[in-house]
């Protein structure tokens, strides 16, 4: 039964109503007052890139509009999230603030900040088990993913998801919102979203015909996963980056499909991983977690010829088909396939020598998926920096990764130059087969692998 309290539910990303539970506890209180703050002071450095405020826009309207549905409103507002949220429990006379609890150091500073200030009940419900819930014999949390997968896996599955509420009781009086179309997230000169307008759905309904698509296919995950030219993967990870969809729907969806989708729930673990990583370690997506490589020679970043070659990459064009197609639909659509991520970072990282953290930051700003714990992570394991990697040694091949896994038909999708080349050239397309305007290789495997090994030599003496 609703008390007489009201409460603010303080969102960030978790934009969903079902299986939402600070929603869920302040309903049961009273009245409540949904918030979400477009706070670019707070994460520093870390502000949103710009795949992720349009995400974002598209994911407020949805979410607005689910609100109004049940008698509510989202509430905008813009500035430091630990000014405005007292202020607006000041203004309404809230007596608690509900959120959903985040492990970004950011926001673990201002969950702090804000407690200083008001009453705060923070929950867990973006995450399968929030971070130093699984820990190892001895109570300290894993730092290698098996064995945290392992201890997960005995914890699951997990609850069963809660409803979304049948209403939610509305305030005698609204405070003023600000219009999200007046936080100008899109872009507009130019307007590069278009692909990514025809790709996606966000919001929670938009995310529920994801995992819908994909429960039919998730007994085949681990055949199709690694196959960039077939539609694999399940793309849901915006829509559970943005909190659109619990993991622990996602999961129990499809947890009996059979086959092999074990490797897909693996997947979801490797989500949770990445924030038990950062929460032992906030500065993981900046700073290698390894030994001696603050000692590495990566090459000069204020070199001209470095830079030209880093722009290279960025913008598919380095003649190498599978990074270009790679990076080519980063742009488009904000996402790249599972596979080749783990390509075109090997690619920078090792053929061009370029410090990871470069491209990090470049994910960062173009992914509609850019999470601070998965990304971090994922680039320090490619690197071999990182707690739980893969060896520096270990030198992805582009070209013949890109035949192993028939990545033909996805070149010809995003780099159409090479549309009329056949399955066996199209890989590495020969000289008198390359068009005029494909790039030439930007340096040959061999001459790279040499450098990378040459200079992964000189760091360990």
């Amino acid at each position: 039964m609703s008390g007489d309290a009201t409460s603010i539910v303080w969102l960030r990303r978790d934009l969903r109503l079902t299986d939402q539970p600070a929603f869920r506890a302040a309903a049961r209180e009273g009245t409540v007052v949904p918030v979400f703050v477009l706070d670019d002071e707070t994460p520093g450095d870390r502000k949103l890139g710009g795949a992720s405020r349009w995400w974002l826009h598209r994911s407020l309207e949805s979410l607005a509009a689910d609100l109004e549905e049940k008698g509510s409103k989202l509430i905008l507002r813009q500035g430091r999230v630990d000014h405005v949220i007292p202020q607006l429990c000041e203004e309404l006379g809230a007596t608690r603030v509900h959120g959903v609890h985040h492990y970004e150091p950011w926001w673990k500073e201002a969950e702090d900040r804000i407690a200083d200030q008001v009453e705060i009940c923070l929950h867990d419900g973006n995450y399968l088990e929030p971070p130093g819930a699984v820990t190892t014999g001895s109570g300290d949390p894993y730092k290698i993913f098996t064995p945290f997968w392992k201890a997960l896996k005995e914890r699951m599955p997990p609850s069963e998801i809660s409803p979304r509420p049948s209403s939610l009781d509305a305030p005698d009086n609204w405070p003023e919102s600000e219009k999200l179309d007046e936080w100008d997230l899109l872009p507009t000169n130019p307007n590069w979203a278009g692909a990514m307008e025809e790709e996606w759905e966000p919001g929670e309904a938009g995310a529920v015909k994801r995992l819908e698509a994909f429960q039919d296919d998730a007994s085949h995950y681990e055949g199709q996963r690694n196959c960039p030219s077939v539609e694999g993967t399940s793309k849901l990870s915006p829509h559970l980056h943005w909190g659109e969809i619990s993991p622990a729907r996602v999961y129990n969806r499809v947890k009996d499909s059979g086959g092999s989708v074990g490797t897909f729930l693996s997947e979801l673990g490797w989500r949770d991983y990445g924030q038990n990583v950062i929460d032992q370690f906030p500065d993981y997506a900046d700073k290698p977690y390894r030994d001696g490589w603050d000692k590495f020679e990566w090459r000069d970043f204020r070199s001209s010829t470095v830079r030209d070659e880093f722009d290279a990459w960025k913008k598919g064009k380095t003649g190498y088909p599978i990074v270009d197609a790679g990076m080519r639909q980063l742009w488009a659509i904000g996402w790249v396939h599972n596979r080749v991520r783990m390509i075109v970072a090997s690619f920078l990282i090792k053929h061009l020598l370029i410090d990871w953290r470069e491209g990090e930051q470049w994910f960062w700003d173009t992914l509609v998926d850019a999470d601070y714990g998965s990304n971090g992570t994922n680039w320090q394991w490619v690197a071999g920096t990182g707690v739980d990697s893969n060896m520096f040694v270990r030198i992805m091949a582009p070209l013949s990764q890109s035949e192993k896994f028939d990545a033909a038909d996805y070149i010809r999708q995003w780099v159409p130059e090479l549309a009329d080349l056949s399955d066996a050239d199209i890989h590495d397309p020969p000289a008198d087969k390359r068009p005029d305007d494909y790039p030439e290789k930007i340096i040959e495997h061999k001459a790279a692998r040499e450098r990378a090994l040459e200079a992964y030599r000189a760091m360990k003496g």
